[in-house]
């Protein structure tokens, strides 16, 4: 990608952020009757496609039990959105220090970086209107993990927008299948979930421009590094944003084999874990990184599989 042609990515996104863009407390009508939370909704019972909300316990539960798992992990879901967004911000505003003048990087990345503002606070005032204020995003481990962002901005900034990826293809892929497929959600969090895959589709996409312009002039060396510590970083992502904390197993009494199977040693949940990742593959085999000893390690992690034909192709059509 040459840089003029990187440059016209970036004015169309940076316009698209101007022209399509929302604001949590005029595009969300939260007073809206249809908007209240009750405890016996039974929208609020997870859905097939949540690897969780599959599994055969989950089904055997009470109603009312189903329901006030399906709150909790709504509410948690979204308070790991908030933890990663103000990762991502502040990545982005260190990032912002070495952007010289008149580099239209610079106006996209403050674009992309409002927009994650605004999440942060959608994602709270749904997590407050559920009602749970003892739900967790990262915990101390995974926020120790996340410390790498900081150097990585520095000294590996390729690295820092793979992390990028790691945190935002999950969460999207999830969404998108709920809302592609039909999935019966409390009118709240659909709402909220359009507007993060609408917006979230210009972070993605600039993630991958940016990794399409830099990896190919990279090092040999540093570019194979790079080349294995992608698929790592994708697996550590996956865990941190879409498996449940030990704070709601613990409160639900979820058995560990439960766990075990939904997060991901069931065939389902396996297919699940590979779908996440198809766009992604399709970027690193198009920018050079998926060399044998990559392609060992995408395995050996349970994530390799085909590439998508384009990005955010519906995973069953290349499953």
């Amino acid at each position: 990608m040459t840089l003029s042609s990187y440059h016209e990515v970036l004015q169309s996104l940076s316009e698209g952020s101007v022209t399509k863009r929302f604001d949590p407390y005029v595009d969300i009508d939260w007073d809206s009757p249809e908007f209240a939370v009750h405890s016996d909704d039974p929208r609020w019972i997870m859905p097939d496609e949540d690897p969780l909300g599959r599994h055969p316990w989950y089904k055997a539960q009470p109603v009312e039990r189903q329901i006030a798992m399906g709150m909790w992990r709504q509410a948690g879901i979204a308070k790991v959105g908030i933890d990663f967004e103000q990762l991502l911000i502040r990545g982005l505003m260190q990032y912002l220090i070495s952007v010289p003048n008149g580099d239209p990087e610079f106006r996209y990345v403050t674009h992309e970086a409002a927009e994650e503002c605004n999440h942060t606070m959608m994602f709270q005032e749904m997590i407050n209107r559920i009602g749970y204020r003892d739900v967790i995003g990262m915990g101390s481990i995974d926020r120790t993990l996340t410390m790498i962002i900081w150097p990585a901005v520095k000294y590996f900034p390729e690295l820092f927008f793979t992390l990028i990826l790691g945190g935002e293809e999950p969460i999207d892929h999830l969404q998108k299948s709920l809302l592609r497929g039909g999935a019966d959600l409390h009118p709240m969090v659909a709402r909220v979930m359009q507007i993060h895959v609408a917006e979230e589709a210009r972070h993605i996409s600039f993630a991958h421009e940016y990794l399409h312009r830099a990896v190919p002039s990279m090092h040999p060396i540093s570019k194979s590094v790079l080349s294995v510590a992608f698929p790592i970083a994708m697996r550590v992502m996956l865990s941190m944003i879409a498996t449940p904390p030990r704070q709601f197993v613990d409160k639900f009494d979820i058995p560990a084999e439960v766990m075990r199977e939904a997060y991901w040693a069931s065939p389902g949940s396996r297919h699940i874990k590979r779908d996440v990742f198809t766009d992604v593959r399709a970027l690193v085999t198009d920018i050079g990184l998926m060399n044998p000893v990559a392609h060992r390690v995408w395995q050996l992690l349970g994530i390799d599989g085909p590439a998508s034909r384009y990005r955010s192709e519906p995973a069953r059509r290349v499953a």
